[in-house]
């Protein structure tokens, strides 16, 4: 996922700089609450989740056996949770067409039950299945980085992460986000991977919401507080 998703190495003991900025985030007194609110956890009455707090489980999730290699229309209506909308002629294709197909055959090769920090770096590197999705679906008119992205992380939510304009804001962008992501839970005896199990059971998040998403969410709700212009 060259120029939005790529390599990064980690050096030495010292955090990477992506390490670094997500401890920050992770670090900060408003997580857990963060946490509870986007998820509707203890709210008063009255008070409601944030939509996307639906995007993984909606429909039973979309990397169940029995759809976790095709894209269904429950899973466009999940990246609508979160605030975009895949074009309707692309939606056709993907249901009806060959872009449905193709795409197919390639969820076919990428693993479901398996945790980024778990996974060899070849499995998220560019030219791989994933990569090769991504590339596939941001190709197509209108959809772009994100939405692509966004698909597949429905698709495969423990293994490739929500990636968006106000995260990219919030931590940056390196030359692959998704490997950049991968060391970054392998440094320090998998420090950070430890930390985000460590706020869901402490926020009381399901166990479902996979510890990729928890950091999606620490950092989107934190960089959203603070009212950022987030460039397109």
């Amino acid at each position: 996922m060259t120029g939005s998703t790529a390599a990064s190495g980690v050096s030495g003991g010292r955090p990477s700089l992506l390490g670094q900025r997500l401890h920050v985030w992770l670090g900060a007194e408003r997580v857990v609450g963060d946490l509870r609110r986007y998820f509707g956890i203890g709210l008063p009455p009255g008070g409601v989740a944030f939509t996307g707090s639906r995007f993984e489980h909606l429909a039973g999730g979309g990397e169940r056996l029995e759809v976790a290699d095709r894209i269904t229309a429950e899973d466009l209506v999940a990246v609508q949770t979160l605030s975009v909308t895949v074009p309707a002629s692309v939606a056709l294709a993907i249901l009806e067409g060959p872009l449905g197909v193709r795409l197919s055959g390639l969820l076919h090769a990428i693993p479901v039950d398996i945790d980024m920090v778990d996974a060899d770096a070849d499995i998220v590197a560019d030219g791989s299945p994933a990569d090769q999705a991504w590339q596939l679906l941001r190709g197509q008119p209108d959809v772009g980085w994100v939405i692509a992205g966004m698909l597949l992380a429905r698709k495969r939510p423990r293994l490739l992460p929500v990636y968006d304009r106000v995260v990219r804001c919030a931590i940056g962008r390196p030359p692959s986000f998704w490997l950049a992501l991968h060391a970054v839970l392998r440094e320090d005896d998998r420090a950070v991977h430890r930390q985000l199990l460590a706020l869901r059971r402490i926020a009381r998040v399901p166990e479902t919401v996979s510890a990729l998403r928890v950091c999606d969410v620490v950092v989107w709700m934190g960089h959203r507080a603070e009212g950022h212009a987030c460039p397109r």
